[in-house]
Formats: structure tokens, C-alpha cells, sequence
């Protein structure tokens, strides 16, 4: 397998459920925290701007209402994005992703990116994922890792910008998922944890690849997944789990 650059902790959606995910404010949390390595979800405003947001519509996590890709960027950014989580937070902005990367490589952070596109956009998001980080990281010593569950959309990011390292992300062992992942040029194939045993981990690391799990909040799975070898660890728990290794 080739080096691996990224740590084995990443802190799911910048801080986990203690700070409004997708944030500046989680971001900065989990870096108080330890962690100097994200994961966040990125899809594509009306005017093609990359935003940080998990669910296709806003109402879980703004004050907004619909579909977010429907909106433009500027109306976005108006949203507050805190309030739903505590007092604290309220009137947060939604980021784009070009603030977050400001942030990560001001601060030497690295990033998982999930392209995770409104239905119907997948290679198109996938594309513009690719192609503005690859500007926006062309200097980095280590390059945002992108993954998505949509073969369309890493393969829009392998199109737009080969050089960036890609991984698979999987709910299930579908048929023929080991077989995408290489063509998709994958560097990774990050599961469910529930999913990893010894033989599937061999698998993978035999294909040259490293394997991730997501999302981890338990000591017991920790242990296990660290027992058979993997490589990196998606979780909510910043408060638990220390980052050093």
C-alpha cells in the first residue's frame, strides 16, 4: 500500500453532535479538542457554490426552508445555521467549503470531504467538489480526501481532478463494490463499522487500499475496529476519544 497520510481520528462533521455540525464552530471545537483532522459533507448551491450541509433540505439544521441546491449561495448564507443546536450557537452561518479550507490549511488541518450531492446531481457535484479543491489545496502538503456512497459523483471528481484521493463509502457490501472502487481509482473504502471483519479488511488492504469506519462512538468498537487493522476512525465523540495516537 502506499503511505498513508491522514491520522487514524477524524471528527465527524467537525465536532459531533457538541457543536452544530457542518460548522466553523464545530471545526474549531474539534481542533480544541485534538483532533487535527475533519470530515464534512459538501453539496452545491443554485449558483454553484460548494456549502457545508448534510441533508438534502434545510430544515433540520437552519432556519431555512426546501431544498438547499434550490437555493443560491447568497441566500444560504444568510441562514443561521446554530440555532437548532443551542443558544450558544445560534446565528451561525452556514460555510462554504472555501472557508473551510481557509480555516484547515491556516491551521495545517486535514479534511474528508463527503461529496454529497442533491439526488439528480451527482456527477456534476462530484466535478465541482473536485475541481475547487484541488485549487484551493494546490499547494498542501496532503490533499482533502473525498468520498462519497455515489459512484457518480467520485466519478465526476476523478474526471475534474485525477491527482485527489478518493474513497468508496458503503452501507452495505452491495455486489460489485470492490470492483467500482477500483475503477473508480479508490484509495479507500470507508464502511459502516459494523461491516468490517478479518476477511473483508485483508480484502481491501490486499487491493491496496485503507479501510475507514464511520460512525464510532463506542470504546468497544473503537477497540475492535483498532484489533483488526484499520486504518482510520469517523466519530461524533471528540469528548471521549483522544486523537493521539
Amino acid at each position: 500500500m502506499k503511505p498513508w497520510p491522514y491520522p487514524r481520528w477524524i471528527a465527524h462533521r467537525g465536532a459531533g453532535k457538541l457543536a452544530p455540525e457542518n460548522t466553523l464552530a464545530a471545526f474549531r471545537l474539534g481542533a480544541e479538542h485534538g483532533y487535527r483532522m475533519f470530515e464534512c459533507d459538501a453539496k452545491l448551491s443554485a449558483d454553484g457554490v460548494v456549502f457545508l450541509m448534510h441533508d438534502a433540505t434545510l430544515e433540520r439544521t437552519t432556519n431555512g426552508h426546501g431544498t438547499g441546491s434550490e437555493h443560491t449561495w447568497h441566500a444560504l448564507s444568510q441562514l443561521d445555521a446554530g440555532g437548532w443546536h443551542s443558544r450558544r450557537h445560534a446565528g451561525e452561518p452556514l460555510p462554504s467549503l472555501q472557508a473551510l479550507a481557509r480555516f484547515c490549511l491556516a491551521n495545517r488541518y486535514l479534511l474528508n470531504i463527503e461529496i454529497k450531492p442533491t439526488p439528480g446531481t451527482e456527477r456534476q457535484t462530484g466535478q465541482v467538489v473536485a475541481e475547487q479543491a484541488a485549487a484551493w489545496w494546490t499547494h498542501a502538503d496532503t490533499p482533502p480526501l473525498l468520498t462519497s456512497f455515489k459512484p457518480d459523483a467520485l466519478a465526476g471528481a476523478q474526471a475534474a481532478a485525477p491527482d485527489l484521493p478518493r474513497g468508496l463509502l458503503l452501507d452495505s457490501l452491495w455486489e460489485g463494490w470492490m470492483e467500482t472502487a477500483q475503477q473508480l481509482g479508490c484509495v479507500a473504502i470507508v464502511c459502516n463499522y459494523a461491516l468490517w471483519d478479518t476477511s473483508t479488511v485483508a480484502q481491501v488492504h490486499t487491493a491496496g487500499m485503507r479501510c475507514l469506519s464511520y460512525t464510532v462512538n463506542d470504546e468497544w468498537a473503537a477497540e475492535r475496529l483498532i484489533d483488526l487493522g484499520t486504518d482510520g476512525i469517523i466519530t461524533d465523540r471528540v469528548d471521549l476519544f483522544s486523537p493521539a495516537e
